[in-house]
């Protein structure tokens, strides 16, 4: 999953180099996406709909595995 993001991620941004994907285990795992600040707008998108995408891929990806996923894009 965390390959996943990175790849999406570094494919939307302007500064690929600054795309940091963190993993924090749990019940429920979570991927923290960070990116350069002038790229958190690319990112996002207009009224969420690129994140919510993301969200989208990652879970749908994740529950074929049998796995519990989401997405956090942080500052």
């Amino acid at each position: 999953m965390k390959d996943l993001l990175l790849y999406m991620a570094q494919n939307l941004v302007d500064h690929p180099d600054a795309v940091t994907v963190t993993e924090i285990p749990g019940d429920e795992t979570v991927l923290e996406l960070r990116v350069a600040p002038e790229d958190m707008g690319k990112v996002i998108g207009r009224q969420g709909r690129i994140a919510k995408e993301i969200r989208t891929i990652i879970k749908s990806v994740a529950q074929r595995k049998g796995e519990h996923v989401s997405v956090e894009i942080v500052d």
